[in-house]
């Protein structure tokens, strides 16, 4: 048995010094252990795809699967290296993820999370991140 409920997530983004922070409406769903997070990615520009995001959230992993015009999956978990893909009409190229911290805090269909890594891409380190996604349940007016 599953539960779906709509919320609104804040992700926030700090790489190299640049912090980006998106808000954007999704669906939440209960699955299990699990908790899910779906959203459609915003358009960069005039010729890109939509692209939807699922984050799959349980007590000490993170898993983030984009389907559509990007295809990638990477996965988190605290101090641990785990493989990866990216794919889209451009390039497309195996990566691997190396968490440091990660802290989850569910409460029903609501929470947060938040975790830094760093970034492989062919065995070479592309880049620290720092993320943080709140999940605000949509009240019923």
């Amino acid at each position: 048995m599953s539960d779906r409920k709509q919320a609104t997530i804040r992700l926030q983004s700090l790489h190299e010094g640049e912090n980006t922070e998106q808000q954007l409406p999704a669906e939440v769903i209960a699955k299990g252990n699990a908790i899910y997070v779906r959203y459609e990615e915003p358009k960069m520009g005039p010729y890109q795809g939509e692209t939807r995001t699922t984050l799959k959230l349980t007590q000490d992993d993170l898993k983030i699967i984009r389907h559509g015009e990007v295809q990638s999956e990477q996965a988190f978990k605290q101090g641990q290296r785990l493989p990866g893909y990216y794919r889209s009409p451009f390039t497309s190229f195996n990566l691997s993820t190396h968490t440091q911290c990660l802290n989850i805090e569910l409460n029903d269909m609501s929470g947060s999370a938040s975790w830094a890594y760093d970034l492989y891409v062919f065995d070479e380190f592309s880049g620290h991140f720092s993320i943080s996604l709140t999940i605000q349940e949509a009240h019923e007016s």
